[in-house]
């Protein structure tokens, strides 16, 4: 694949020409690059369609295509009409969009039960020891509904799981980063069947969700009393405990 042309600080050189192989590919790692180094940022408007296509040396229809890729993945976004206000600007990735598209890269590189497990406990002893240092109001009161969710649903397989990913969730957010809460997000939904198919595979699930249940409770205690050490050990052992328990073999 062609190389990516060197970025220089200048505006007259953003766009450079590339060669005329796989087009909207290369259209892409332009913006891509563009976006990486800091030369575009969130708001800023690409040159009108004919334009770039120009200074880049491809079809028109290679920039529409990489447009509609990146739009598609939340990069980008296009306002049609006339004036200051049209057309396709750099956009501020959602959250939902970030985590559709890693949850879905997740599932598709066939990780290891225990590959999941161990990215978990990484990122989740981080947050719960974040929530444990600092918990506003809000993110109390989602942990707490988290919490009687999966009480209501002890013993029930679906609605259970639905509970134990909204807790796991709450803690994350609570941390205050939106980055571990997404990649959380993007790992339990990555995981969502398997883990469904695992619940409803085990026999003694009544006991277990309720033991589930109990462990939940144990580390929103320690995060509500700010205990750093013992939400984050809870958190470990608790995802330890649950893989061991339902993947076992």
């Amino acid at each position: 694949m062609a190389s990516v042309p060197d970025v220089d600080d200048t505006a007259g050189d953003l766009w450079l020409p590339v060669r005329k192989a796989r087009a909207h590919e290369l259209v892409i790692e332009v913006i891509e690059d563009r976006i990486l180094s800091g030369a575009l940022k969130v708001g800023d408007a690409l040159p009108p369609e004919r334009e770039l296509a120009a200074s880049l040396e491809v079809s028109r229809a290679g920039v529409r295509e990489a447009v509609r890729v990146l739009e598609s993945q939340g990069v980008l976004r296009s306002q049609p009409g006339a004036g200051a206000a049209a057309g396709t600007f750099v956009a501020a990735l959602p959250r939902e969009a970030l985590t559709r598209f890693l949850r879905l890269h997740v599932a598709l590189s066939n990780f290891t039960i225990q590959d999941v497990t161990e990215a978990r406990i990484v990122l989740e002893r981080a947050s719960a020891v974040s929530a444990a240092r600092g918990l506003d109001g809000a993110a109390r009161a989602e942990i707490e509904a988290a919490l009687a969710a999966g009480e209501a649903a002890i013993g029930v397989r679906g609605a259970f799981n639905e509970a134990d990913t909204r807790f796991h969730l709450a803690i994350a957010d609570a941390s205050g980063s939106s980055l571990s809460a997404a990649l959380t997000g993007a790992i339990r939904e990555a995981v969502r069947v398997p883990l469904l198919h695992a619940i409803e595979r085990n026999a003694d699930w009544r006991d277990q969700s309720a033991l589930l249940q109990s462990e939940h409770r144990a580390i929103a205690e320690a995060v509500f009393a700010g205990d750093v050490d013992r939400a984050a050990e809870l958190t470990e052992a608790h995802i330890r405990r649950a893989t061991s328990v339902l993947f076992e073999d």
